[in-house]
């Protein structure tokens, strides 16, 4: 990625983060850190999010270099009527790749992510999203990824049970080109929420490579973390984790560890701002 694709990722995450916050400026919001924990916590909530996650992989490659991926993706709620939500996740990753023959690594921009979830507005105690996912060829190069279009279905499911948030995003893209890629994606995630918006959280990141050998195709991290929710200037909610993984299984390329790190932004729609007000005044 050249000086100028670098400083314009920059000033996009700024510009995100003053919107997000001039947006947000004239809202109090009433509810508990706990409330908000479980809320940054399901990705159908009725809230916009703009979750920041950094993935750090150890020891990958000949020369056991670090990988790091950042995440920008923002989730987008939108009400299709009385009964049905559409819930609109975007993932674009910023990839720094280590080379896999000479001692040095290269960053660029990865495939965009977009997948589009239909899910019940009144909900019970499973909560659900159905829809597809979408790979649009925006990579830098074939180190970063496919470069390919690709689509695949896409579910998300989770359940809160008191202090308990659990559930997966379970999605399988196979593209379309030279590559012809077919990989598989699970995201399943616990949280325990404790009180001042404190919580414990795992929610490793499984995938499959269907096109690579037996013993080249899974990576199974273990691993968690915590985690906690604040407002900064005492509005805008901003949920902080950081977790550490052990790649139980993995390709031959990667090295066993991996941390994360997250900022999650996140405020609600004019429907949630309407319920919880109501709630504010009985």
């Amino acid at each position: 990625m050249n000086i100028n694709s670098i400083k314009s990722t920059k000033n996009l995450l700024k510009s995100l983060t003053v919107v997000i916050i001039l947006f947000y400026a004239n809202y109090s919001n009433a509810q508990s850190n706990e409330k908000l924990a479980k809320a940054s916590q399901n990705p159908v909530t009725n809230f916009f999010n703009f979750p920041f996650q950094n993935n750090t992989n150890y020891g990958v490659g000949p020369h056991n270099r670090t990988q790091n991926v950042l995440n920008i993706q923002p989730v987008i709620p939108f009400s299709l009527g009385s009964k049905v939500n559409m819930i609109n996740r975007v993932i674009l990753p910023i990839i720094t790749q280590p080379s896999p023959t000479e001692d040095v690594s290269s960053t660029g921009a990865g495939d965009l992510l977009y997948t589009a979830w239909l899910s019940p507005a009144k909900t019970g105690k499973v909560i659900w999203g159905l829809g597809p996912v979408i790979q649009l060829p925006t990579s830098s190069g074939r180190e970063f990824s496919s470069g390919e279009f690709g689509i695949g279905p896409s579910v998300v499911l989770l359940t809160m049970v008191n202090k308990w948030v659990a559930g997966a995003v379970i999605n399988n893209i196979r593209t379309f080109g030279d590559a012809s890629t077919n990989k598989f994606f699970i995201n399943y995630f616990i949280n325990y929420n404790m009180p001042k918006g404190w919580y414990f959280v795992t929610s490793p990141i499984v995938t499959a490579n269907w096109n690579s050998e037996q013993s080249q195709r899974w990576l199974v991290p273990i691993g968690g973390g915590i985690g906690k929710v604040v407002k900064l200037g005492g509005k805008l909610p901003l949920s902080m984790q950081f977790q550490t993984f052990y790649n139980a299984v993995k390709p031959d390329a990667l090295g066993s560890w991996q941390t994360r790190v997250q900022f999650h932004f996140m405020f609600p729609t004019k429907n949630m701002r309407d319920q919880m007000k109501a709630l504010d005044s009985n």
